[in-house]
């Protein structure tokens, strides 16, 4: 196969049917100036000649028609017409596709998929089979989408950027196909301690990693610092993908490597991942809403403490409430929501490592979870469930068992 650049070069369909109709489309989208030739237009082209994006030629094709183009389609449905397209295509050393029968014309167009930069085309090298090239490329397609295919550029020059990824909870199952096409594409990835770090062992073995984890009381990389390293490494022609646990705009400060990026001209997106506030109540057999229990969500951060939203929620039990980042003042929380009114019996569930195979459950009344979790030694990274939905037993059919968990501690009582 061969890469044409058909940008501002002259192209010429003859025929006008919904076959060259499709031709027109594609072609148009590769910034070719298109010239139609048949009597009659389908709706679709004669639309695309209303707004001035085909020249048409109302008449039977000619050989002069041909002239000055540096490719021709012919579609027409006649084979003689089709015929002599194809010998004047020839005679001038153009290019030709025979969209009719395809076994004719010297040149065919290959079934096709984008990503990002790289434009991929399947075509018979034998009789024409459209069916079986494009079954080839679906395939082809579906591989790419999944981000199994170093897509990164060999190259220089390419004006760099940075991607901030959600990695989700850990489980790499959980991890999204546009997140794994973005690291498909990394020369940088700036990766957190938390998420699926596992996928890390699976980058070609020149992606540069830069390890900026945290960990309770342990910020060895300030968020100033990692803001420049994105920016400095994506100013060098690079693609950076910012590896986030979570979704990188739930407490993960993805806003503020946004603004810095912006603030520095660099090319900024973001792509979203499940939150383990949603994912690890959900592995542990916990609803976060349930009809006839509770049907709203707070999500706090336990590092600010009590909003009056969720002390408000518990209170009157109208809310679930999640807390991320709060294992190191389980105690104080737990002692501060009683001291507001919270009822003491108030379920906890605390979920260590949502969705991974270590993952762990600790349950107990709000007044006790506190000892009991320091009892069976309870570590971040966890996610701590508060309300009646975190009661056990509650998704148990009557007679029947609950939805397990990995491994379970329980002190709540009947």
């Amino acid at each position: 196969m061969l890469g044409v650049e058909l940008r501002g070069r002259r192209v010429l369909v003859v025929g006008g049917g919904p076959v060259a109709a499709r031709r027109v489309q594609g072609l148009l989208a590769d910034g070719a100036k298109l010239v139609v030739v048949a009597p009659a237009l389908c709706e679709v082209l004669a639309d695309m000649h209303r707004w001035g994006l085909v020249e048409w030629r109302a008449r039977e094709v000619e050989a002069s028609d041909l002239d000055g183009a540096w490719l021709v389609h012919t579609a027409t449905g006649d084979r003689s017409t089709d015929d002599a397209v194809v010998a004047w295509a020839d005679e001038r050393r153009t290019f030709c596709v025979d969209a009719g029968t395809g076994t004719r014309g010297s040149a065919r167009t290959p079934a096709t998929t984008r990503h990002d930069e790289v434009l991929v085309g399947v075509v018979s090298t034998g009789s024409p089979d459209p069916r079986r090239t494009a079954a080839v490329r679906d395939a082809v397609d579906a591989h790419l989408r999944e981000g199994r295919v170093d897509l990164r550029r060999r190259r220089p020059g390419s004006t760099g950027r940075v991607v901030l990824v959600g990695g989700g909870p850990g489980d790499l199952g959980l991890l999204t196909i546009t997140a794994r096409r973005a690291l498909a594409q990394a020369d940088v990835v700036v990766t957190d301690r938390l998420g699926p770090v596992g996928v890390v062992d699976e980058l070609a073995p020149d992606v540069e990693v830069i390890d900026v984890g945290k960990s309770p009381g342990h910020h060895p990389v300030p968020q100033h610092e990692i803001n420049r390293i994105l920016v400095e490494q994506a100013q060098r022609g690079r693609v950076v993908v910012r590896l986030k646990g979570g979704d990188p705009f739930l407490y993960g400060r993805g806003g503020e490597e946004v603004v810095a990026c912006r603030e520095a001209g660099v090319p900024v997106e973001v792509v979203p991942g499940v939150s383990s506030a949603l994912a690890a109540p959900v592995a542990a057999g916990i609803p976060l809403t349930h009809r006839g229990t509770v049907g709203a969500v707070h999500v706090m951060n336990g590092h600010d403490g009590w909003s009056s939203a969720a002390l408000t929620g518990l209170r009157d039990a109208s809310c679930t409430v999640v807390v991320l980042m709060g294992v190191t003042v389980l105690r104080e929380l737990a002692a501060q929501a009683v001291a507001a009114g919270v009822d003491p019996a108030t379920p906890v569930a605390v979920v260590e490592d949502g969705t991974l195979s270590t993952q762990r459950v600790t349950r107990a009344p709000l007044a006790d979870v506190a000892d009991r979790a320091a009892a069976v030694g309870v570590r971040a990274p966890a996610v701590l469930v508060l309300g009646a939905v975190a009661r056990e037993g509650l998704l148990d059919a009557p007679g029947g068992p609950g939805v397990p968990t990995s491994a379970e501690h329980d002190t709540m009582a009947p």
